[in-house]
């Protein structure tokens, strides 16, 4: 059975602690729909789909799967490199270096990078504050 955020978690730990319940989901929130509708040189651009593919990818590395997300999406989406990148840095922080982040996405700014940084982070804790509760 399912267990997310939405539905278990938030409810769970606003019972227990509402006002961090409160403060983790906003957090949450602001990370996951922050875009500037922009991809490298292209603007305009719909990110959420991008973004859902890497919330759900973090989740995925952690053993959390949903039902009604369609995981080919993370595989068109997300290049080797990235994958690399996004495990690298959930899983194994202290072995983050400077090579590994300069190899996934080359042309992009670093702006956009640091975004991925914060969603995989911010998917990380959420990850693990439903195996904790």
């Amino acid at each position: 059975q399912d267990y997310t955020w939405e539905d278990h978690g938030y409810s769970l730990i606003n019972r227990l602690y509402p006002e961090v319940g409160q403060l983790l989901d906003e957090k949450f929130q602001v990370v996951y729909n922050l875009t500037y509708n922009t991809i490298a040189m292209h603007c305009g651009v719909d990110t959420s789909v991008l973004r859902r593919a890497i919330w759900n990818y973090v989740h995925c590395v952690f053993g959390i799967r949903y039902d009604d997300y369609d995981y080919g999406e993370v595989n068109q989406l997300l290049e080797r490199n990235l994958k690399v990148y996004i495990k690298t840095v959930a899983c194994y922080p202290e072995r983050t270096t400077k090579q590994i982040y300069a190899q996934f996405w080359r042309h992009f700014k670093h702006s956009e990078k640091v975004h991925i940084n914060l969603l995989l982070l911010e998917a990380r804790m959420q990850a693990a504050l439903l195996y904790a509760l």
